[in-house]
């Protein structure tokens, strides 16, 4: 019997119910303590679920649209071409099928590689274009595909809107932490330590251990997830039950990261998920990360800690627990496997 299928609950939409749905709309039009109301349903979205859909997200349903038809363009591409894009040092670029594994794990011990092909953008660094952000440790650089006339320009207008979507829920995160509204945004100046991820999904082939994507936790501070309409992915909820959590018409999902929960010291849920595709179609998905600037140090939090919590985490460069992640993760990355068990989070 598969992982997800021994922990599965008789009522898979009883289960996601479970799942918030935040309203951004007052908060981002300036409501009268709009941000502070968002702040407290984030933290409690936070600590009991680690999973919430937003609404009123502001980006345009045919920006998000094109994205999509993007990524399909893109890996409809012969394996060839995509292969002369494939990753560089800072993880940007195209990342075949099954070369991945979830070795940072510790949801399951995974055996078999991710069967998923991605493509990772971030920040233009190019000095030649308008508003390119400087190299920063662990930054890749973009590569884009030739004979795709529009795409990057398809990409690129996704990925501005959504990491100014981030950007913009840093303030009621900050409260979520008990913290000043403007705690957060100096730590994401640059830009911060962004990711988008154009994920294909095949048809799972499911045996022992066989995944689309192994369950883990995202190597993230939050992340925002938009989906077409094949279903595939699973949540594990603190009950320890696996749901599919369903699409709502006008949302994004949005899930915390480990570097969330590490400045919370456990308080915040980075919550294991995974995915597998069963039918006859494929799947896409676009994965956002949004991170501090990898120059800067992760601490624990002073609201989370007291005399009964003590902090579970030693204060850490960003950059070496990026760094250790995509060790564990991708076999491109120098020390492949390496891991410290003391920066396991799940």
């Amino acid at each position: 019997m598969h992982l997800f299928e021994r922990h599965a609950p008789a009522d898979m939409d009883a289960a996601a119910a479970q799942i918030p749905v935040l309203d951004l709309g007052p908060c981002f039009a300036g409501a009268a303590g709009a941000r502070d109301m968002l702040a407290a349903d984030i933290r409690r979205a936070c600590a009991d679920v680690g999973f919430f859909y937003i609404r009123n997200h502001g980006i345009p349903a045919d920006v998000i649209a094109r994205a999509f038809d993007e990524s399909k363009r893109f890996h409809a591409l012969p394996l060839a071409a995509k292969q002369a894009l494939a990753l560089d040092a800072g993880n940007i670029g195209y990342l075949a099928m099954n070369a991945s594994t979830q070795g940072h794990s510790t949801v399951h011990k995974a055996t078999k590689p991710n069967q998923n092909e991605s493509y990772f953008v971030t920040h233009e660094t190019d000095p030649s274009l308008p508003n390119a952000m400087p190299v920063t440790p662990k930054r890749g650089r973009n590569a884009w595909p030739g004979g795709l006339p529009g795409f990057r320009e398809g990409v690129m207008a996704y990925f501005d809107a959504v990491h100014a979507l981030a950007q913009k829920m840093l303030p009621a995160f900050s409260v979520s932490l008990g913290m000043d509204a403007g705690f957060l945004a100096p730590m994401f100046t640059e830009g911060g330590h962004v990711q988008l991820r154009f994920l294909h999904y095949p048809p799972t082939k499911i045996g022992d251990n066989d995944f689309g994507t192994g369950p883990h936790t995202d190597n993230s501070f939050f992340t925002i997830l938009a989906r077409m309409d094949v279903p595939g992915l699973r949540i594990r909820m603190p009950s320890g039950e696996w749901i599919v959590p369903p699409l709502i018409d006008g949302t994004l999902l949005v899930n915390i990261g480990n570097y969330a929960r590490r400045m919370s010291n456990d308080r915040f849920l980075s919550t294991p998920h995974g995915v597998i595709v069963e039918g006859e179609a494929d799947r896409y998905s676009i994965a956002y990360f949004h991170s501090p600037t990898s120059t800067n140090v992760i601490s624990v939090l002073p609201p989370f800690i007291d005399a009964d919590h003590p902090p579970k985490y030693e204060p850490a460069l960003l950059a070496d627990l990026i760094q250790e992640f995509w060790s564990a993760n991708y076999a491109h990355q120098e020390g492949f496997g390496a891991i410290t068990p003391r920066h396991r989070y799940d």
